[in-house]
């Protein structure tokens, strides 16, 4: 039987904390969806965002499982933080839904096994929230360098420098730049370079003046698959001259070179005439596809309800955002260890 289109897919959203405004915001501009549940383990966080959204007929509570009993939605938005993760989308699996959650998956790989197992199981979608990927700027660069212009793209480097205030608990996390922020650089290197990763190098530290209690830089390299390597450069207590939050970007091809600046710039340079000590080169023009997928958290959620409503894999789906986050966590050993560290998602 096909999908009535005129029916709204209920939803419960579970974390009424900051990150879930720009949820909220963009599910605005879907009168596909309807919220029908807020929950949050403060129920004055959920009470606010009701009121704030205007989501009179929403259910408010600090209950997952009461929520989801009294309600009976077919998706659940799950932004809570990385620890609740897989609970969240267990209990919301097993009362027959599909899931759509913020980055990272898990907060480990055993658990994001267990969870992508879970997914399988239930014959449901769980799919991760990597707005990265539906930024036109960066679907332009990847669909660039996938042309053969500027030939077999050989290696990739992304730089990462902003100097980042939060207070709260980032200023007391561990690793807080790899596993809070990474996940998206290294999500959005796996489709720009179309490879994904085999091993890791990556060395971890705090920089003298940092306001983190733990190690706020990193480098990393990568080995990935079709013979890429990609080098991430980062750091959140780097003052001045900031990159953009997507990062900075340089590709090596075998017949020229591009680069990207996280926002609408771009630059190619191609082999025109070999010979002598430097060829000689000519200028690429990048161009920014059509509105296609596109729209950051609007994007991501627009697929992933599409595909619910409609059938189809959105693709950030959990058996392939897991290689993204195995970069975290191979980084993470690598780090610790002082080791190169084979990566297995």
């Amino acid at each position: 039987m096909g999908v009535n289109m005129a029916l709204k897919t209920r939803a419960v959203l579970v974390g009424c904390g900051g990150i879930s405004n720009a949820w909220l915001s963009s599910l605005q501009k879907m009168p596909s969806v309807e919220i029908v549940g807020l929950v949050d383990v403060r129920l004055q966080a959920a009470l606010d965002k009701k009121s704030g959204y205007k989501l009179s007929r929403a259910e408010v509570g600090d209950d997952l499982r009461s929520m989801l009993r009294l309600t009976k939605p077919e998706v659940v938005f799950d932004c809570t933080l990385p620890g609740s993760h897989m609970s969240v989308t267990l209990e919301a699996l097993r009362h027959g839904c599909h899931v759509l959650g913020e980055k990272p998956l898990s907060d480990s790989m055993p658990n994001a096994r267990r969870m992508v197992a879970a997914a399988r199981k239930a014959g449901k979608i769980y799919t991760v929230i990597q707005n990265r990927r539906y930024n036109l700027c960066a679907r332009g660069f990847h669909q660039f360098l996938h042309s053969g212009r500027i030939g077999h793209l050989t290696t990739l480097f992304s730089d990462f420098f902003i100097g980042a205030h939060f207070g709260g608990f980032r200023d007391t996390m561990q690793h807080v730049l790899l596993l809070d922020m990474a996940i998206h650089t290294f999500d959005a290197a796996r489709f720009i370079a179309g490879a994904d990763p085999l091993a890791v190098y990556c060395h971890e530290w705090n920089p003298r003046g940092s306001w983190y209690r733990h190690d706020a830089s990193a480098l990393a390299v990568f080995e990935m698959t079709n013979g890429v390597v990609y080098t991430y450069r980062g750091s959140w207590c780097s003052e001045g001259l900031n990159t953009s939050w997507e990062s900075t970007w340089r590709a090596n091809g075998t017949k020229g070179s591009a680069t990207w600046d996280g926002a609408d710039l771009f630059r190619a340079q191609a082999v025109a005439k070999r010979g002598g000590f430097s060829c000689q080169l000519k200028d690429l023009t990048i161009k920014v596809p059509k509105p296609g997928k596109q729209g950051g958290h609007n994007g991501n959620i627009a697929e992933f309800v599409r595909c619910v409503r409609r059938g189809g894999t959105p693709e950030t789906i959990c058996t392939d955002n897991i290689k993204s986050l195995a970069m975290v966590f191979g980084a993470i050993e690598s780090a610790q260890t002082g080791c190169k560290v084979k990566i297995r998602s």
